[in-house]
């Protein structure tokens, strides 16, 4: 039997494929065949995907994954926080709030 994905092209190891549900997309690691369906492992995960919620993505079609810039970001404003002592002339009374009850 042949492990075809969701828009019925063939499903085999080496391949790029996406699951739709989260839009996770990695390399095909294995492929098995259980009850008549078509079952995927993605990147040698734990992981196995039902073969029709899959997508077999064409080569042009991959996007390289870059570094974070949330991560740069987030280190970088955690460095610039520790640089500050803003916080210390920071009132802490209750006339500041009004609440809206």
């Amino acid at each position: 039997m042949q492990i075809i994905d969701g828009r019925g092209k063939q499903v085999n190891v080496g391949l790029t494929v996406r699951y739709g549900g989260t839009g996770t997309t990695g390399e095909v690691s294995a492929v098995k065949v259980e009850e008549d369906e078509g079952w995927v492992q993605i990147n040698h995960s734990e992981m196995w995907y039902n073969s029709e919620s899959l997508e077999v993505q064409a080569e042009n079609n991959i996007k390289p994954k870059k570094n974070s810039s949330k991560e740069f970001n987030a280190a970088k404003a955690l460095e610039k926080s520790k640089n500050k002592n803003d916080l210390a002339d920071v009132s802490m009374g209750t006339g500041t709030c009004d609440g809206g009850g």
